[in-house]
């Protein structure tokens, strides 16, 4: 329903999640987690310390949200190489056995996609889940959790309608996964936002560690399909040269705040070694399935899909594009965009650039932003280019206008992302 409707698919409380965990037996208790919320980041470091805890050899659990193409994807475990989406019969099974409750109290799909995930870990034994938040944190169905540790990577403008209207009220929704006496990395602050954390950490006496102030990158270099850091521990002095899968350059902040995470964890007793590490962040998209993060798909011109879909994100992705471009990498720049309709689609408009050329469209939902009235709102920019009705269309028309050593971009929404993702993915 949030999917398809937006914020009144949205219910602000916990009542139905712990109803339906109850009515498995609370499977929530019977693992081990990280909780992760954010307003951007929260996906990619998720992926990170699934693919570095798969690769130390832990029985990984992954539960993240939206997905691009399988509902499954939402919900992965380690399988003998990879971590593999649930399976189908698991999927049914469960939908069966907890219907008698959905049709007495209602739940929203993510309450029911949370007991679900829950209960396959619980299930399978898994030695520990990343647990990614859906939306906010305190009032989100994942927070049901007791964690070895939480995870709050930044605070930007999303969902204002629901979180808040300022970056403190959204700072305390997403602050509301920590926990008493649990450690919290924060893995980037504001000055609007460092003091809500350390006065919720304070009430709860949660040891809190700042991502910015524990590792850096002291060098940091992105190609088309590879991200590689010099990151320095600001506390040991260690140094590692990294190689990520996730080239955007953005990744660095992600990459500090996972680093952190691995520190907190080695000090509870998890054995994550250094080549852990290296060769977990080396193949995020390989061991975990994460799609969407800067994915180029094709080649000669190039084509990158990325969920960027914010002012944060898009600030992150705009920067990036800008630094290759310099550096010659492409020349033009072609960007198809499409977003959705509680969004705040100025915010996003206002740092795009006059020089791209742009090709404005809309995913196939309820929620899409008419690509029409995208493309009335982005001449107020000085934006322009022609409307597409599907984003298939959108990017025939990039590619036929494209030289070989132009640069085509999709983001603004996800659903936009996926729908090129199943077409050329």
């Amino acid at each position: 329903m949030f999917t398809r409707i937006g914020a009144a698919a949205y219910k602000k409380d916990l009542h139905n999640t712990v109803h339906l965990l109850d009515a498995i037996g609370n499977p929530q208790h019977r693992f081990r987690s990280i909780h992760i919320a954010g307003t951007n980041g929260k996906g990619s470091c998720s992926h990170m310390l699934a693919s570095i805890l798969h690769q130390a050899g832990y029985k990984t659990g992954l539960y993240t949200s939206p997905h691009l193409y399988d509902f499954r994807e939402r919900i992965k475990i380690s399988g003998q190489k990879v971590l593999d989406m649930v399976p189908k019969d698991f999927v049914t099974a469960f939908t069966q056995k907890i219907k008698p409750e959905i049709e007495k109290i209602e739940p929203s799909f993510f309450e029911v996609t949370v007991a679900m995930a829950f209960d396959f870990f619980a299930q399978e034994q898994v030695d520990i889940a990343i647990i990614e938040t859906g939306l906010g944190g305190r009032l989100d169905s994942t927070n049901v959790l007791k964690p070895e540790l939480s995870i709050i990577t930044n605070i930007g403008w999303d969902h204002i309608n629901l979180l808040g209207d300022t970056l403190d009220k959204i700072a305390f929704e997403k602050a509301g996964i920590i926990k008493p006496d649990i450690p919290v990395v924060i893995g980037e602050t504001l000055e609007e936002t460092l003091p809500v954390f350390l006065k919720m950490a304070a009430k709860s006496n949660a040891p809190v560690l700042l991502a910015e102030k524990t590792w850096i990158a002291t060098q940091a270099e992105s190609s088309m399909e590879m991200l590689h850091l010099k990151m320095e521990s600001l506390q040991t002095r260690e140094v590692l040269w990294i190689a990520c899968d996730l080239p955007g350059i953005y990744q660095k902040k992600n990459i500090a705040t996972v680093l952190t995470a691995v520190d907190i964890l080695r000090n509870q007793g998890w054995q994550i070694s250094r080549n852990d590490v290296l060769s977990g962040l080396k193949n995020v998209k390989s061991q975990t399935g994460l799609w969407g993060r800067w994915q180029v798909v094709d080649k000669n011109p190039y084509v990158v899909l990325d969920v960027a879909h914010n002012e944060a994100g898009m600030t992150q992705l705009i920067r990036q594009l800008n630094q290759m471009q310099l550096a010659g990498s492409f020349n033009k720049v072609h960007l198809i965009l499409g977003m959705v309709k509680d969004k705040e689609a100025d915010k996003v408009l206002q740092l795009l650039p006059p020089s791209y050329r742009y090709y404005f469209t809309q995913a196939q939902t309820e929620r899409a932003l008419p690509a029409e009235t995208l493309r009335i709102q982005a001449q107020a920019f000085q934006l322009t280019g022609e409307a597409y009705a599907k984003p298939e269309l959108a990017l025939a028309a990039a590619r036929i206008a494209a030289a070989p050593d132009d640069f085509i971009v999709v983001c603004g929404s996800i659903f936009v992302v996926a729908e090129i993702e199943r077409l050329v993915g």
